[in-house]
């Protein structure tokens, strides 16, 4: 028998964060280890009266890519990637990959060129339905440092899918952002304060969204995009970036006008910046996100739910929300955590929000 919880969370993905329709055509992007987890969302998908069209590739495709792939293959896209685009109404991204590592070794100037032209096609993708989950793997559970049934304990709670009703739940969370949003609204400047962190920057004219599970499953957060030119200070981050298979740890940023001015890590600094150097945008804030999920206590080495743990905030560099209003273009969008728990204050229009990781409003 499946997990009753794998059941849940197919249901939550198709019914709540994508609404699939009847004639409508989702694409459900995994890798084998998610089979259990895809065969429930193939099934749901039947039932809304969708066409689901599974893409199921096998992780070691991504590695076998970098590691052959021609000039052309990193800057150009082929015409059956646009015209699936064109065609599908929505998406289901299931993340479960069974080596996180695997692309360490890879040149990081392949991944900037990849990005770069995959941009466009991201950017039409999240004008449809869509919504990126993860299916508990080995290889998660031990960079959580956690037993596998542990971790998928962690991943169904953070996902609500232990819930007898998960959509009830996340409806639940919505509204209690929604409260914290409105104290936000018409606000012109926000503060971080916290060990070696002293950084503002303007959100005047700027769009907080409620973030409840529609496109990111778990969900928990609030965000918006920063008036470009306007982040002042430092910032020391508290948690790694895990991207393209490495770990950037002990990142610290200066901002003036909005732009980084000096960036170091104690881990895979060269990374780092050759990131930053991507395109001019690179280097602009493009997102402040403050995490609502006190459910998510723990740093997991996933950003898909350490963004979201309740008394951190996170800030990405690069591409912007047009939702946010924010108008900063890249094709970078890393977000970085930092984490107020244990000392660290947030301050909107010089009146405090949070204190220690809790809402004082």
């Amino acid at each position: 028998m499946k997990d009753k919880r794998i059941l849940h969370l197919a249901k939550t993905l198709v019914h709540y964060s994508v609404t699939a329709k009847a004639k409508e055509t989702i694409t459900v992007d995994s890798s084998p280890e998610a089979t259990p987890l895809v065969e429930a969302v193939y099934e749901e998908l039947l039932r809304a009266g969708a066409y689901p069209v599974v893409r199921m590739t096998p992780a070691s495709l991504t590695e076998i890519f970098y590691k052959h792939g021609k000039a052309h293959h990193f800057d150009t896209l082929s015409p059956l990637q646009e015209a699936v685009v064109e065609e599908l109404d929505g998406t289901i991204g299931i993340a479960s990959s069974p080596n996180t590592r695997a692309l360490s070794h890879i040149d990081p100037r392949k991944q900037a060129r990849m990005s770069k032209t995959t941009k466009p096609l991201r950017e039409k993708l999240m004008k449809k339905k869509w919504c990126i989950t993860l299916y508990p793997t080995q290889a998660y559970a031990q960079d959580a440092e956690m037993s596998l049934g542990d971790f998928e304990d962690f991943v169904y709670g953070a996902t609500l899918a232990d819930r007898d009703d998960p959509v009830k739940a996340w409806k639940e969370m919505g509204r209690y952002q929604e409260r914290l949003i409105r104290w936000m609204r018409n606000a012109h400047e926000v503060r971080i304060v916290g060990p070696d962190t002293d950084l503002k920057m303007s959100v005047k004219g700027r769009t907080f969204i409620n973030s409840c599970g529609r496109h990111n499953m778990p969900c928990g957060e609030i965000f918006t995009g920063p008036v470009e030119t306007s982040a002042e200070g430092c910032i020391q981050y508290d948690f790694p970036v895990c991207e393209g298979g490495r770990e950037i740890d002990g990142i610290r940023l200066v901002f003036q006008k909005g732009k980084v001015v000096e960036a170091s890590a104690e881990k895979n600094e060269k990374f780092l910046l050759t990131m930053l150097d991507m395109d001019p945008g690179a280097r602009f804030l493009g997102e402040l996100g403050i995490g609502t999920n006190f459910g998510i206590k723990k740093f997991i080495k996933n950003i898909l739910f350490d963004e979201k743990i309740g008394g951190t905030i996170h800030l990405a560099l690069g591409q912007s929300y047009a939702e946010t209003g924010g108008r900063n273009e890249s094709s970078l969008h890393w977000d970085m955590i930092k984490d107020l728990r244990k000392g660290g204050e947030v301050y909107v229009d010089g009146k405090l929000f949070q204190k220690d990781g809790r809402f004082v409003v």
